[in-house]
């Protein structure tokens, strides 16, 4: 088969499209033929040589991708061979053909095309783990989702209003700011001119940029407040004030998901697909896709990416 490989650390031509050994499930795993993948942070990272590959995962960048079912291994009950699936990887996404845990499987949202569908695994696991699952955001409360017209963060706008939640976002354009309103955003933020601390006062703080914006995520919590780091764009190292964080009885969680044993990542696909699935299928909730690009461009997928100018996720057609 085909895939992604990256032989040497770098740049966005590192990406190279090369044949590959094809893979074979077994006890618990499933077979499955790739129609699309997605790109994320964590495969830039990857390339550059800064993101190590849980053990066990294939080499190939990619955590998440769509496609029909083409093999079960052993053990593997409740899917059959061709079935059209959209899953959660630890890796290899960009390929023709991958393996995947059965319980990192979920069957493609009705209405969803099947490509569209690849947009999905990665965005709702992470927001419903971290936003519901984590920091337990309740009905009429405040979350404040950095980089709101990210994938993660379209999916949170959306996620944050089914519930009953306002939501305020920040972005860095006019143009990102009014694709956040447009999916429901209450609070629109251009970091750019306004310090959000003076615009929002949340209780629920998903964050992308780490140490950066540390002191002021914690400043900006309201009393109970929950802030959720999911990613480190803005450095890993930073002084807080924990009079402040006392003072508010606040709390400060951490996540990844990529290097989770299985049972959790089961656990959490689980959820998502009691959860968030029937979001989905009844309109409230939808995948937002920038552009779709073929396997052979994953390149310039990574340096659109890089440029931070997309709006919900990019695609990779295989």
């Amino acid at each position: 088969m085909r895939a992604i490989t990256i032989p040497e650390p770098g740049g966005p031509e590192a990406l190279v499209l090369a044949e590959v050994p094809d893979p074979v499930p077994g006890p618990g795993e499933v077979l499955v033929e790739v129609a699309a993948s997605a790109v994320n942070r964590a495969d830039v990272l990857q390339r550059q040589g800064l993101y190590h590959v849980p053990p066990g995962a294939p080499p190939y960048p990619g955590l998440e991708c769509s496609g029909r079912i083409a093999g079960l291994g052993p053990g593997v009950s409740g899917w059959a061979v061709g079935d059209e699936v959209c899953a959660l990887l630890a890796g290899g996404g960009y390929a023709e053909q991958v393996v995947v845990p059965a319980g990192q499987l979920l069957p493609v949202p009705k209405g969803v095309d099947l490509v569209t569908a690849a947009a999905l695994p990665e965005v709702t696991a992470t927001v419903w783990s971290n936003v519901f699952m984590v920091a337990h955001l309740r009905p009429a409360e405040t979350l404040l989702v950095h980089g709101g017209s990210s994938g993660i963060g379209t999916m949170a706008i959306q996620l944050g209003k089914a519930v009953g939640a306002k939501v305020a976002v920040t972005a860095g354009s006019a143009e990102k700011l009014a694709a956040c309103r447009d999916l429901g955003a209450d609070i629109l933020i251009n970091y750019r001119e306004q310090d959000f601390t003076e615009a929002v006062t949340p209780d629920v703080i998903l964050d992308i940029m780490g140490a950066k914006y540390l002191q002021r995520n914690v400043d900006a919590l309201a009393v109970n407040g929950r802030l959720v780091i999911i990613g480190l764009q803005g450095g890993v190292k930073a002084e807080l004030n924990l009079g402040v964080l006392l003072s508010k009885r606040a709390a400060v969680a951490a996540t990844s998901l990529r290097p989770r044993p299985l049972d959790e990542k089961a656990a959490i696909v689980a959820a998502v697909r009691e959860h968030v699935w029937p979001l989905i299928e009844a309109g409230a909730v939808r995948p937002v896709v920038d552009r779709t690009l073929p396997l052979a461009d994953a390149p310039e997928a990574h340096r659109l990416l890089e440029a931070s100018g997309h709006i919900g996720k990019i695609l990779l057609r295989i």
